[in-house]
């Protein structure tokens, strides 16, 4: 599962948090893999972590809280009681085949199979860094004339039965200096100010003047009802 290739660009795997995803091992049951023959082609992580299930409190520090909640919440005693998804990875000879639903249907019944009634999902969208001076709300606002996403990840997620319920404006940082970021991304960030960056959902915000870059990234709380 490790080796299925990632869509997710270069320099989100240096995330602070990104480190947490090794720990899922503990949470067996909460990782997928599709396989054709003994080939992993699709995978979705995800992890269980306490919620109160009042959606105004679902972390605008998205994808980072959750994976932190999630994998350090047993240890001090919280009973996990919602599934979060994490990553859903297909491997690129088998996009367009309809297997992001079938890992989000996945998904669904490893939630229900635990009892819980949620499965919740700080969902990166996957068109969202063909606009990255547009702001999330406003990108998640764009509809097709049936009335679903514009955007093709969202979309599956509603699809699904999700909903979405509210934009976490901060869902991953990633901080580096700014060798760290030309190496990351071969670019030359050699000035002040918001660089567009391939794969980036918003600008990276550099500074010359204190050697650094940050990354602030939004994501999309869905819901799905599954209980």
């Amino acid at each position: 599962m490790n080796e299925l290739p990632t869509s997710w660009p270069r320099f989100m795997m240096e995330d602070p948090a990104a480190w947490m995803m090794g720990l899922l091992n503990d949470h067996p049951a909460f990782q997928l893999a599709l396989l054709d023959g003994d080939r992993v082609v699709a995978k979705a992580n995800s992890v269980p972590f306490a919620w109160d299930g009042d959606e105004a409190s679902l972390p605008d520090t998205g994808w980072d809280t959750v994976l932190a909640r999630g994998v350090i919440g047993g240890a001090r005693g919280r009973t996990p009681t919602t599934l979060s998804a994490l990553e859903i990875a297909i491997d690129p000879a088998w996009q367009g085949k309809g297997l992001s639903r079938v890992m989000v249907d996945g998904l669904r019944a490893a939630a229900a199979g635990a009892g819980f009634s949620d499965l919740v999902a700080p969902v990166r969208p996957s068109r969202k860094s063909d606009r990255p001076d547009q702001p999330m709300a406003q990108y998640v606002a764009r509809t097709r004339e049936d009335g679903l996403p514009e955007d093709p990840w969202l979309r599956v997620h509603v699809r699904a039965g999700g909903r979405v319920v509210k934009v976490c404006p901060a869902s991953m940082v990633v901080p580096g200096t700014l060798a760290q970021w030309r190496k990351w991304t071969g670019l030359p960030f050699d000035r002040d100010g918001e660089v567009t960056v391939p794969g980036a959902l918003t600008p990276v915000h550099v500074s010359l003047a204190h050697d650094h870059a940050v990354y602030v990234e939004p994501n999309v709380w869905v819901r799905h009802r599954v209980g």
